[in-house]
């Protein structure tokens, strides 16, 4: 045979056994036969099957790429990072296409504390949707001599001491077998002048030095736009023109109902005179505090409390943290 007939077979044996390894592979790779079964429908053998699939890979002729969640999620939380030098950021993964429930389930699992909590320690605690869901994914651990002080109030005018409110302190207060500190008092005051006076109240002041002495606070951020509307809005906290008053004077969101707007400051916003919320002063200068938030209707509040330092670590779901530094770039453009 000559020496242009011996290419020409060769050329012609590897074009052969690059259409079988082909045909082997989308048997394999796309509709998920066995290599018996492979074997058994194309006439071949076990070994061969094995060598073709080899073979496809190591030419180029079937490619595999491993999308790794927590290669995406870290990857966000050094965006974060880098954005916000101050912030020590968890992402968490979820499923593609899944539900924000799901969201909210995986990141409320993930707010496990237990790193963060110490013996004799005095814990500020929100209320809310986001606060209810991770009291209920705790693991029991007790820590001795923990407390748990409440930092704002749950009445309002139909309920005097919200049940929804109670249940969350009380339980993340079983779960580590600590003590609870209630507050009971307006969420929001009819006149800030009754707020003062009450805030000079022996009982009252009790409450308040323990939320200033708390070493670490654990929050989420509220908002009227998020597909479960934050407990405050939902429940009947703020009725129209509370509302009306937010909006005009640029509210975007708020922790522990004290209301802030789109870069994060809150001078001027009249409801937070009369709102039992601790002043977002005291969310900045804590010694340590925890922000766990999830859904894309809390974008816009999340992306305005980052914006003005209201906290020190961050949960959150990897799609929201992904909007977070998208509506950050488009702010910067």
């Amino acid at each position: 045979m000559s020496r242009d007939s011996a290419t020409a077979a060769a050329t012609s044996n590897a074009a052969s056994q690059n259409v079988q390894a082909v045909q082997v592979a989308r048997l394999y790779y796309v509709q998920g036969l066995t290599t018996d079964a492979i074997a058994s429908e194309l006439g071949l053998s076990r070994p061969k099957v094995s060598r073709l699939l080899s073979h496809a890979r190591r030419s180029g002729l079937v490619e595999i790429r491993i999308h790794d969640p927590e290669g995406q999620a870290q990857t966000l939380e050094a965006q974060l990072h880098a954005r916000y030098p101050f912030l020590r950021a968890q992402v968490v993964s979820v499923p593609q296409a899944s539900a924000e429930e799901l969201w909210l389930e995986r990141v409320a699992a993930a707010a496990a504390l237990g790193e963060l909590l110490r013996p004799g320690m005095t814990v500020g605690l929100a209320w809310g949707n986001t606060m209810s869901a991770v009291g209920q994914a705790l693991t029991p651990r007790p820590v001795p001599d923990l407390t748990f002080v409440q930092l704002n109030g749950s009445a309002n005018a139909a309920d005097f001491m919200s049940g929804f409110v109670t249940d969350t302190i009380l339980r993340f207060a079983r779960n580590f077998t600590a003590g609870a500190q209630l507050f009971p008092v307006p969420t929001f005051f009819d006149d800030s002048s009754t707020k003062a006076a009450m805030w000079r109240e022996r009982s009252v002041r009790h409450v308040l030095e323990l939320q200033e002495r708390a070493e670490l606070l654990i929050y989420s951020v509220g908002s009227h736009t998020a597909s479960t509307p934050s407990y405050v809005y939902s429940a009947g906290y703020l009725d129209t023109h509370d509302l009306d008053s937010l909006s005009a004077q640029e509210a975007v969101g708020d922790i522990a109902t004290v209301f802030y707007r789109a870069d994060g400051t809150d001078a001027g916003l009249s409801l937070n005179a009369r709102a039992s919320g601790p002043p977002l002063a005291m969310i900045r200068q804590a010694a340590d505090s925890l922000c766990v938030v999830s859904g894309l209707g809390k974008v816009a509040a999340l992306h305005a409390a980052l914006a003005g330092g209201l906290m020190r670590r961050l949960i959150v779901d990897e799609v929201t943290a992904r909007a977070v530094l998208e509506l950050g770039c488009r702010a910067k453009n």
